[in-house]
């Protein structure tokens, strides 16, 4: 049975997120535009600077635009930390791609010696983290401030389609290499909705899917249920509130203060979204109300449900034909068909059996799409203790998860 304090510290989250998402979001107002501008985190400091440079590694930043005009901000580890992983010469680019309601500070809560982008660098890749849009310091358009409704006018269809091309098109154009991928959760889908799709495929050397996010329908996240089967998200979008925003200053400062309580055990704060972690400890809950949770936008979250009600992947359903048509040429959404992923493409995949989000069930399925993978291509772990956060913030992420990762990489020609 649960300690008392822990099932009224999730009941309490999970009431905070509810009633933050019903009566604290702001709808965006009209702006006056704002260009692309690099200088949009030196106000802030920057990842490069406090997360990055501070543990000893070399850190660049680079702004990737969009067809559609986003500004993202890409960071590059080019070296390691120490004299044997500083040689530049012919290092293989590494993308990471973060999950939704994240960006690029996730992959590192953990210590350095523990972080899996320090842990690549120093092991001879050339490290490149993004932020999606929307997020903290991707918040840059050519034309549409932040602000502006229109600015939030997209689903992770979108970043499909044009955020991730734009991001490998860039790390290729700076490495002249091709590039292994590794994606959490909204990161494995939008790679794997590309790759179905016989996008990028000239570009990338491997995928390695954390968490893997395919199919919804059967995720016991408290949490995401609650707002699928309400239909939060609509009713919010409905009422002219486009941004989806759970980052408000006040409640995560409630939760910083809760969470210093000694007798509340704020490692399973995660626990109504993500599922049961197993192994977070108390300190990496603080370091993440730091800089999480990020912004996305609320037609994203919309497609996101949809996918829960009707345990299928396609593209966002406007849920009228004409608008269905306008946008696809036909009545209803086209589907991202999974078992078009190349055959012959190394794979990386790992799920927990505790993740409410990337459901055992669900995966099922998804490795289902992939059983005439060559079986020589794909390495599948399942950790029967982990659920969705501990793949970025577990003590053991490393010895479980990022060693085993980093030996399918360093076997790939």
């Amino acid at each position: 049975m649960k300690p008392l304090n822990t099932i009224r510290l999730n009941h309490t989250i999970l009431l905070i997120f509810c009633a933050q998402n019903l009566f604290c979001l702001k709808a965006p107002e009209n702006g006056t535009g704002e260009a692309a501008l690099a200088a949009q985190s030196s106000d802030r400091g920057g990842i490069c600077k406090s997360m990055v440079e501070s543990n000893g590694y070399d850190c660049e930043e680079h702004w990737v635009i969009t067809k559609d005009g986003y500004v993202l901000n890409v960071l590059r580890i080019p070296l390691g930390r120490f004299v044997g992983c500083r040689k530049a010469r012919n290092r293989p680019p590494v993308l990471l791609q973060h999950g939704m309601l994240l960006d690029a500070r996730s992959w590192m809560l953990l210590p350095p010696k523990r972080s899996l982008p320090f842990n690549l660098a120093d092991n001879g890749y050339d490290v490149w983290l993004v932020n999606s849009r929307g997020t903290e310091y991707s918040e840059g358009h050519t034309s549409l401030s932040h602000y502006d409704p229109a600015y939030w006018n997209w689903s992770w269809d979108e970043l499909v389609a044009y955020d991730l091309p734009a991001t490998f098109q860039y790390v290729y154009n700076q490495t002249g290499q091709k590039l292994h991928f590794i994606g959490h959760s909204q990161g494995t889908l939008m790679v794997m909705a590309a790759m179905s799709r016989d996008q990028l495929l000239n570009l990338l050397r491997s995928a390695a899917l954390l968490c893997p996010i395919a199919y919804l329908g059967h995720t016991t996240s408290l949490l995401s249920r609650f707002i699928t089967d309400n239909f939060i998200a609509e009713a919010l979008h409905s009422l002219g509130l486009y941004k989806f925003d759970l980052n408000d200053l006040i409640t995560m400062r409630t939760l910083k203060i809760i969470c210093r309580i000694p007798s509340v055990d704020c490692s399973n704060m995660f626990t109504p979204y993500t599922g049961q972690n197993c192994c977070i400890k108390r300190s990496k809950t603080e370091i993440f109300l730091d800089h999480q949770p990020q912004p996305t936008a609320m037609k994203n979250v919309i497609h996101m449900c949809q996918m829960v009600r009707r345990g299928t992947l396609t593209m966002y359903d406007y849920n009228d034909c004409d608008e269905n048509i306008k946008h696809y040429g036909q009545p209803t959404p086209p589907a991202y068909n999974m078992t078009c992923i190349p055959n012959d493409l190394p794979i990386f995949l790992s799920y927990g059996g505790a993740d409410a989000l990337s459901d055992v069930n669900d995966v099922k399925l998804l490795l289902d799409c992939l059983k005439h993978h060559d079986p020589g291509k794909i390495v599948v772990q399942y950790i029967e203790s982990y659920a969705h956060a501990d793949y970025l913030m577990a003590e053991k992420a490393k010895e479980d998860v990022y060693d085993p990762l980093s030996a399918f990489l360093n076997k790939l020609p």
